[in-house]
């Protein structure tokens, strides 16, 4: 991992931001990734390190929240400002603004069509807005504090939110009523966001818990107790058997969801780790933080490399790519080649599981899989069967009553 002013041909591309970094997230092309901070500026950093980064100036206060839509034709942010912006992600950087809340926005998302806009915001209400005309639609009020997060679900049929309330709800987008509302009581809600299957949420909380709620049965599925700080930030893998969180206590936790575990501890960030997202693909995922960097790692690296991520086989790693302006005095003083940032597997009893036992493993739970769909075909066969031959003999005796009587 090395800081792009390490690089003579980059120094003069990446300005940065200066300071804490607030939002993250990745284009579909894979091509970009978009940052806010507290310094009011948006920025668009390209990948590919021979490609410039573009720093966009317009808000007028802390940007709070950064979206690409869906297509990466645009991006949305949010701001202190009061104001929401909708930007070309290009280097001419145009943009168009309206005024969205009469509090800080603190966030911004699209739709999974790329229709629709969703922000919340410190007025405690949550509103609905079309993107190309940047109409508003509707607001949703039931919360009593600052809303700090809203997401579309997957479908786009709900919306849920992470309120100072200490809830986290679930709204009907058609109706615009309150599903239902889950009570976080050891702390405020930073942070919710949908499963990739629409099922279940998971809530980042001040209480240095993530948790995890079935919104089907409303009955809390996981508690996870890792960090010991406040959480900021968490992001599903695509896949959905991960879960990458973010917090205070300056580390990213990677949540193995499907075995209810603390998988991995990324360490790199010098403060507070604000933000985090996977990108479309599950690739790579980036972090930000309160040390103005952010930093761009890979989930599908070699496995032979130090600190590279390979969630498919439990294998995690660290940071290929820092994005910085100003790197800290740590960083500086390290000799080229070295990698500040780290991956600490959380131990498991004798060691984690090989990787080839572990693919051993995936192939017999998804042959496991295969059966159990084929005996709820054959159970569903064998069902239709008993329906058909009860009511033949349904028939018969129907048949014989109607003889017996007429004879």
């Amino acid at each position: 991992m090395t800081s792009v002013l390490n690089d003579p041909t980059l120094e003069r591309h990446f300005k940065g931001h200066r300071d804490t970094i607030t939002s993250v997230d990745f284009n579909c092309n894979m091509k970009q990734i978009a940052t806010g901070s507290m310094d009011s500026c948006l920025m668009i950093w390209n990948m590919k390190p021979q490609m410039r980064s573009y720093r966009f100036a317009g808000h007028k206060d802390a940007v709070t929240s950064v979206q690409f839509s869906p297509s990466g034709h645009l991006v949305a942010s949010a701001s202190r400002d009061k104001t929401v912006r909708l930007w070309v992600p290009s280097v001419k950087g145009e943009s168009s603004v309206f005024r969205a809340h009469t509090g800080t926005v603190r966030s911004v998302c699209f739709s999974a069509d790329g229709q629709n806009l969703v922000t919340s915001s410190d007025d405690k209400t949550v509103k609905v807005w079309t993107v190309h005309r940047q109409k508003f639609l509707f607001s949703l009020h039931q919360h009593i504090n600052w809303v700090r997060c809203a997401k579309f679900s997957p479908d786009g049929r709900l919306i849920v939110s992470a309120s100072d309330d200490k809830t986290i709800k679930i709204w009907d987008k058609t109706s615009g009523e309150c599903v239902h509302s889950f009570y976080e009581h050891g702390g405020h809600v930073n942070y919710a966001d949908f499963h990739p299957s629409g099922t279940c949420i998971a809530a980042a909380s001040t209480d240095n818990t993530v948790k995890v709620w079935d919104i089907r049965t409303n009955k809390l599925l996981q508690h996870y107790q890792v960090h010991s700080g406040v959480v900021n930030s968490l992001s599903f893998h695509p896949a959905g058997s991960f879960l990458l969180t973010a917090s205070n206590d300056s580390t990213l936790k990677v949540l193995d969801l499907v075995e209810g575990r603390l998988l991995y501890t990324l360490h790199g960030h010098q403060g507070p780790a604000t933000c985090v997202a996977f990108s479309r693909t599950g690739e790579y995922f980036a972090s930000g933080g309160a040390d103005e960097q952010v930093r761009l790692d890979s989930t599908t690296g070699q496995t032979k490399t130090v600190g590279c991520i390979n969630l498919n086989s439990h294998l995690s790693g660290s940071c290929a790519q820092v994005l910085s302006s100003r790197p800290s005095k740590s960083q500086t003083s390290r000799s080229p080649g070295t990698r500040p940032s780290s991956a600490q597997p959380e131990p498991q009893g004798a060691g984690m599981v090989p990787a080839v036992l572990a693919s051993t493993l995936e192939h017999i739970v998804a042959q496991l899989d295969v059966l159990t769909q084929t005996v709820a075909i054959l159970e569903q066969r064998l069902t239709l069967t008993e329906d058909k031959l009860k009511e033949c003999i349904d028939n018969q005796h129907q048949i014989s009553s109607q003889l017996q009587t007429r004879s």
